[in-house]
C-alpha cells in the first residue's frame, strides 16, 4: 500500500514564538513543516523544501513580505507555489496588494489554530483561484470615548505682541494680540483684550449669558485693541467686570472711555447697553467663585501685572510683558549675573516658583535683544534662565514678535530647547498659537 504523502508548508515569520505556535499547528494536522525567519531565508529554502504552501508575513527585516510575493510569483520555477498572507496588518489596502498579486489568502494575527488550518485546508482542498479577504469590523464591545466637555480649560485668542499681522506666514501661529480665555466650570474669565477677544466675543454669544472678567495686564494698545469689537459689551443683560492695577496714568474707565472716543469708534463707552464695572485691584487674590487670580508687577513700562490661578489642581501663570534681567546680554548662567541685580526679580521669581504651566515670553532671540534693551521684553535665554530659577515644570511661550513668521518661531523654538539643555533645565517647552485649547 502507497504511503500518503504529506503536503509541505513553509513558514517564513521573522518571531520565533510565532513561528513555534504556527509549526505546533500544522505538524498536528498532518502537515510536513519548515521554517524561515525572513526573506532571504526563505528563498535559500524553498529549492531544498521544494513546499507547496508557504505562509508568508509581510513585516520582516530585509525584504519585505510583498516582494517576496513579487519575486515568487514571478518566477517560473516558483509561481506555482501557493502563498497565503500572515500579518498583523489588518488593512484593506495590503489586503487588496495581496490580490493584485496572487496570493492565495490573507489572514490577520493573532489568528486561533482553527482559522489558521482552515485556510491551509482550503488551499489543499479547492481550486487556486479564490482568496480569502475579510473586511475588518468593530470588536463587539468596542471603547467608547469622547471629550468631557465640563472640564476646564484655557484658550488662546490671541498670541501676537505689539501689532496683528496676517499673511501665508503667519497661517500657523496666528496674527492676533493678546487674548485668554480661562474657563472653570463656573466663571468665565478673560486675560487682556487684544484683537483675539473679538473671535471669542462671537463664541460666548452663542452660549448662555452669564457675568464675565476681563483682566488687563496692562493697558499698551496691543492688550486692549480688541475691545471696541467685543461683542458682548454690545448686548442688553451682559455684566462685564474689567480689573486693572493701580499706577496706570490714568484710571481704567478714562482709559477705556477715550479709546471709545468720538473720534477714534462710532460707539461710546457709555452708549454701550452692557453693564460694566471698572475694578482697581487692591486685594490679592481676587476671588471670582471657585477661581482665585493672584497678580504680581513685573518689569515692562507702566502699571504691568503677571497672573497666577489654578485649574483642576495645577497651577498656571500668565505673564506677557516683562523684561527678566533687563539690560543683561551674557550666558544663562546665574554666577555670571551680580547678586544685587538678581535680587530686584525675587518676587517675580517667587511667584512663578513651581508652577505647573508658565505661559510667558520671551519676544526677542539674544541679537534682537541687545538693540532692544529698555523695550520691556526679554531674550531668549534670559527667558530660559528665568524657567530654571522658578523651577517651573513646562513653558509655553506667547506674546509673539510681529515680525517673527512661522518658520522664524519655528526655529526659534528649537534654540530654546538647546539652550534649556545646555543649562540643565530641559523641560517641556512650546509655542502657543491662535486657537490652541488645552484641558485640564
Amino acid at each position: 500500500m502507497t504511503e500518503k504523502i504529506k503536503k509541505r508548508v513553509l513558514v517564513v515569520d521573522d518571531t520565533e514564538s510565532i513561528r513555534i505556535v504556527m509549526v505546533t499547528f500544522l505538524k498536528t494536522a498532518g502537515y510536513e513543516v519548515a521554517t524561515a525567519s525572513d526573506g532571504d531565508e526563505c528563498f535559500l529554502m524553498v529549492p531544498s523544501f521544494q513546499p507547496d504552501l508557504i505562509l508568508l508575513d509581510i513585516m520582516m527585516p530585509g525584504i519585505h513580505g510583498f516582494d517576496v510575493l513579487k519575486q515568487l510569483k514571478s518566477d517560473p520555477n516558483t509561481s506555482h507555489i501557493g502563498i497565503i498572507i500572515c500579518s498583523a496588518k489588518d488593512y484593506i489596502p495590503e489586503k487588496y496588494l495581496a490580490i493584485q498579486h496572487s496570493a492565495f489568502a490573507y489572514i490577520t494575527k493573532p489568528f486561533s489554530h482553527d482559522e489558521l488550518l482552515a485556510a491551509v485546508g482550503e488551499y489543499f482542498s479547492i481550486s487556486h483561484t479564490s482568496i480569502t479577504v475579510s473586511v475588518p469590523v468593530a470588536e463587539k464591545e468596542q471603547f467608547a470615548v469622547s471629550l468631557d466637555s465640563r472640564r476646564p480649560y484655557i484658550r488662546f485668542w490671541g498670541t501676537r505682541g505689539s501689532i496683528p499681522v496676517s499673511g501665508a506666514a503667519y497661517i500657523r501661529h496666528g496674527g492676533n494680540t493678546p487674548c485668554l480665555e480661562i474657563n472653570d466650570g463656573h466663571s468665565t474669565v478673560i486675560i487682556d483684550a487684544g484683537t483675539g477677544i473679538r473671535e471669542l466675543g462671537l463664541k460666548l454669544m452663542s452660549e448662555p449669558n452669564q457675568p464675565l472678567h476681563l483682566f488687563i495686564g496692562h493697558t499698551h494698545w496691543d492688550h486692549i485693541q480688541g475691545f471696541p469689537f467685543f461683542v458682548p459689551a454690545h448686548r442688553q443683560g451682559t455684566s462685564l467686570t474689567v480689573y486693572g492695577a493701580s499706577g496706570f496714568g490714568k484710571d481704567l474707565r478714562s482709559i477705556f472711555s477715550g479709546q471709545l472716543d468720538a473720534d477714534y469708534f462710532p460707539v461710546q463707552l457709555h452708549d454701550l447697553p452692557s453693564t460694566i464695572i471698572f475694578h482697581e485691584m487692591k486685594e490679592n487674590p481676587i476671588v471670582l467663585d471657585t477661581l482665585n487670580m493672584n497678580w504680581c508687577y513685573v518689569h515692562h513700562q507702566g502699571a504691568t501685572v503677571g497672573f497666577k490661578f489654578a485649574l483642576n489642581g495645577k497651577v498656571i501663570v500668565y505673564i506677557t510683558d516683562n523684561e527678566f534681567l533687563k539690560g543683561y546680554c551674557g550666558a544663562p548662567d546665574v554666577e555670571l549675573i551680580p547678586p544685587e541685580k538678581l535680587a530686584l526679580y525675587s518676587n517675580l521669581i517667587q511667584f512663578i516658583s513651581n508652577a505647573d504651566v508658565m505661559i510667558s515670553e520671551s519676544q526677542y532671540t539674544n541679537e534682537e535683544y541687545a538693540k532692544k534693551i529698555g523695550w520691556g521684553h526679554t531674550s531668549l535665554s534670559n527667558g530660559c534662565l528665568l524657567c530654571k530659577l522658578g523651577n517651573v515644570k513646562r513653558w509655553v511661550i506667547t506674546h509673539h514678535d510681529p515680525m517673527h513668521t512661522d518658520e522664524f518661531l519655528d526655529n526659534k523654538l528649537f534654540l530654546t530647547r538647546q539652550i534649556l539643555e545646555s543649562i540643565g533645565y530641559p523641560i517641556p517647552v512650546s509655542d502657543a498659537v491662535d486657537g490652541m485649547t488645552e484641558y485640564f
